[in-house]
């Protein structure tokens, strides 16, 4: 099978970001069909593109702005069985395209594999995660959180930054939906999410017998930029992450759009939370502000779905 890599970019002050990912790509063990840059609505980024890659395929963003254009730009333009979105601010394996190929070829009894994910580690800009940040969390800044299989297994639902999907069946089901992750819509300093979680239960309800399937040997490291370690933003993401849920659960129905949730709200965050109060007994002294971060995400997550439906409602969608 052959595999067109995406990765969709929209601003000059990431350059050196994409230049290592696209670098990343250029050394994999198993080399790309083709390496697509979706550039969003940014001109003078798409000319340096291309006069800094000109083997790569390199488009401007054709459907609406956003990250969900963008992919679905990309699926457009490849050519390959297929499509294996990075994010512009990651760093893939040497083995990251083998594992995801390798995924689709899985052929258990539970159905045919449509879109294989990865594990995302965080590359934290202070080099070091911060003490309080909770590994169940690591959701909120793009990473693979404590909750997720450690083995290959199926799930709901693969994360964006780290994905490969068979290219039929992108457009065949009417690709990433605007309006759920990021986004000029709204408020724009709003970092929303789910763009990918709403494709994959789409995709799952619409074609019966379809998995999904975790591989944690497609391995890419993303990075955190220093705003991003702040407690504030952890906030903001969790609230976010809310207001999306509420999207997803819109346009998927609560049962789909928040079965994995809350397994990981009743079960595994709890335990999260007893693990780090336990540490903090042992002299950790994270082990409390690990704890305190559990809750106040949970809490704050909890809020914006709240929220978000109300809003919903109100507007009688």
């Amino acid at each position: 099978m052959l595999t067109s890599v995406v990765i969709c970019v929209y601003t000059e002050d990431r350059w050196e970001d994409i230049r290592q990912a696209v670098e990343s790509v250029e050394r994999q063990r198993r080399p790309a069909h083709e390496l697509i840059l979706v550039v969003d609505h940014n001109p003078d980024l798409l000319l340096r593109l291309k006069g800094r890659y000109p083997r790569a395929v390199v488009v401007a963003n054709s459907h609406e702005r956003g990250l969900s254009g963008g992919k679905n730009t990309g699926a457009d333009v490849a050519t390959g069985d297929i499509v294996a979105y990075l994010d512009d601010d990651a760093v893939a394996d040497p083995g990251w395209l083998e594992a995801l190929e390798e995924g689709f070829q899985d052929t258990g009894a539970d159905g045919t594999v449509v879109g294989v994910g990865g594990r995302t580690e965080p590359l934290w800009a202070s080099k070091r995660r911060p003490r309080w940040f909770p590994y169940e969390f690591d959701w909120t800044v793009g990473c693979t959180y404590r909750g997720m299989p450690a083995v290959r297994a199926p799930i709901r639902n693969v994360m964006g930054g780290n994905a490969a999907f068979l290219r039929e069946v992108i457009g065949e089901v009417g690709g990433f939906h605007s309006g759920i992750g990021r986004s000029v819509q709204g408020r724009k300093s709003r970092p929303l999410g789910c763009e990918e979680t709403e494709f994959c239960i789409r995709l799952s309800q619409r074609r019966p017998g379809s998995v999904m399937l975790f591989e944690p040997r497609a391995l890419i490291g993303h990075k955190v930029p220093r705003q991003r370690e702040t407690f504030a933003y952890f906030r903001s993401r969790c609230y976010a992450e809310g207001l999306s849920k509420a999207l997803v659960t819109r346009e998927v129905g609560t049962q789909d759009g928040l079965s994995s949730e809350r397994a990981h709200a009743l079960k595994t965050l709890p335990l999260g939370a007893l693990r780090s109060l336990r540490e903090a007994l042992r002299g950790d002294p994270g082990g409390l502000g690990r704890a305190v971060a559990i809750v106040v995400g949970l809490a704050w997550t909890a809020w914006g779905y709240l929220v978000g439906s109300v809003r919903l409602r109100g507007a009688g969608r």
